[in-house]
């Protein structure tokens, strides 16, 4: 069966009319689906308020049956993490032959970041405890970025070169024609190099290399790489499996602002909760897998959603006998922080926006699992669901629960404003969504535990905003959860592309 469909990014890569609509189709499915169910609560809140009042109540119930479902989740991730980081994952290793074998190949892409965070992020590589003779670093450039940033190249590769098996600088050159200037453009062209002029010419074989995709502000716990090496060896069906740690934003965590702050934590905890639902777990952001793939599969370089596009890619090039292995140990990562508050807020809408154009592996993925029938029905209906039920609810479930909930008191008219119904909703709703903070609870005293250490010259009174901040999660849902993902599927309806945009990164002093 012929694999073309792997490469097909947009409904104007196909040549067939028929394929060209079909693609089209899906590509409109998400935003439609998002958009009818807002269309829907306004309109029938005036048409049948009694309907869409039994609606909310039954939405608020899954909610509040949701949020505690996924809150054990969370506490079973954080206790599993807490026991891989006291592991000694070396000394596990010292148990499985040819361990030494494994080398890493770690591929970190960046724009026009300053050297203080490329600094930090090499330092971390160095003080992991891996043998650095089994590690080859690449920092991959983009020739864009203009020569500033070769000469900041040279001066990192100057002080870490010798601290590695391999140091590699690339220069992704710009402008080559079918790509997308971005992380996985450049990650690529840096995977082309590196077999080039290192693993073919040093015949390292392939199955014993693992790479990791990091964003150039990740800094890997000690033991990464020596869990990730263990995690290798003893995985059933090694090769035809990623690895994905949890991505904790505590880089410049007491810096940040508390909206920042919110949204940051909130996304180790999704990923913390992904990670206790392996049949649901997709690469994200900064991951690892077999060099061998690229073999088999190309790195994504044409499109913006590459870390989560690897993984659906080489999921249907392998018929479905694919899957991401978590790791339960973290890598810490930066929160957005800019210069300013307000700049800081462009920022994080943009960044949102981005993770929210993984919107477009919808329509990638439905098209492959028709073409792909050697994918058993039941799990390419499961992933159908999956996916299209959270972007859906991404784009939704917080304008419902804050906003949508009252519109039948406002829209339904004297006729159902005195109804029994109409008196108990707001309470019935209220009380649904007190008992579901239980969820926001949690989320504090984890984010609270997962704090590194307080900096001196940052006040005590921060301690409590880390904890008062989760007021804001109302807020942040809907203007920075809800809205770019609309923005996001909007734009898959209607053919305009996002670009990749770079998230800023900046450190300050408290």
């Amino acid at each position: 069966m012929s694999k073309d469909y792997l490469e097909i990014n947009k409904s104007s890569d196909l040549k067939s009319s028929k394929e060209r609509a079909l693609f089209k189709f899906f590509e409109i499915l998400p935003g439609t689906l998002s958009w009818a169910t807002l269309a829907s609560a306004f309109i029938l809140s005036w048409l049948a308020p009694i309907l869409v009042a039994i609606f909310i109540i039954i939405f608020d119930i899954y909610w509040l049956l949701r949020v505690s479902y996924l809150s054990f989740h969370q506490l079973a991730s954080f206790r599993q993490m807490k026991k891989n980081l006291k592991t000694n994952w070396l000394e596990k290793l010292s148990n499985l032959p040819n361990w030494r074998n494994i080398y890493h190949l770690v591929i970190l892409p960046m724009y026009r970041e300053d050297i203080e965070i490329v600094r930090a992020t090499f330092q971390s590589l160095v003080d992991s405890e891996y043998p650095k003779e089994k590690m080859i670093v690449v920092l991959a450039t983009e020739e864009r970025a203009g020569p500033e940033i070769q000469e900041l190249a040279k001066k990192i590769k100057e002080e870490f070169e010798r601290k590695f098996f391999q140091f590699l600088i690339t220069i992704h050159p710009q402008n080559i024609l079918g790509e997308i200037a971005g992380k996985g453009s450049n990650q690529a062209w840096a995977i082309k190099e590196v077999k080039e002029k290192i693993i073919n010419p040093l015949k390292i074989p392939y199955q014993n290399i693992i790479v990791s995709s990091f964003d150039i502000d990740t800094r890997p716990y000690p033991q990464y790489f020596a869990c990730l090496t263990f995690h290798y060896l003893t995985t059933k069906n090694p090769l035809k499996s990623s690895y994905q740690p949890i991505p904790v934003y505590n880089n410049n965590i007491w810096q940040a602002p508390a909206f920042s702050r919110v949204i940051a934590t909130s996304s180790t905890f999704w990923q913390m909760m992904q990670q206790e639902r392996p049949e649901q777990l997709v690469t994200y952001s900064s991951h690892s897998l077999p060099f061998k793939i690229f073999e088999k599969v190309n790195y994504p370089s044409n499109l913006v959603s590459d870390d989560s596009r690897i993984f659906w890619k080489s999921y249907l090039a392998y018929n479905g006998d694919y899957r991401v292995i978590p790791l339960y140990y973290p890598v810490s990562m930066d929160a957005v922080l800019a210069k300013n508050f307000f700049r800081t807020i462009i920022n994080q809408y943009k960044q949102q926006r981005r993770w929210a154009w993984g919107v477009e592996n919808i329509p990638y993925l439905l098209y492959g699992f028709l073409k792909n029938k050697k994918i058993s029905l039941f799990e390419r209906l499961r992933h159908t669901f999956i996916i299209l039920e959270g972007f859906w609810s991404w784009a939704t479930a917080a304008i419902l629960i804050f906003f949508l909930g009252w519109l039948p008191l406002i829209l339904g008219g004297e006729k159902f404003n005195i109804t029994l119904l109409s008196y108990n909703l707001p309470r019935l709703t209220s009380n649904l969504m007190t008992l579901a903070m239980i969820g926001m609870v949690i989320s504090a005293i984890i984010s609270f535990l997962l704090l590194p250490p307080r900096p001196k010259n940052c006040s005590k009174l921060k301690n409590l905003s880390m904890i008062f901040q989760w007021s804001l999660l109302p807020i942040t849902l809907i203007f920075f959860g809800a809205l770019p993902a609309l923005e996001a599927q909007t734009r898959l309806m209607l053919g305009k592309p996002l670009g990749f945009w770079v998230t800023e990164k900046v450190r300050k002093n408290v």
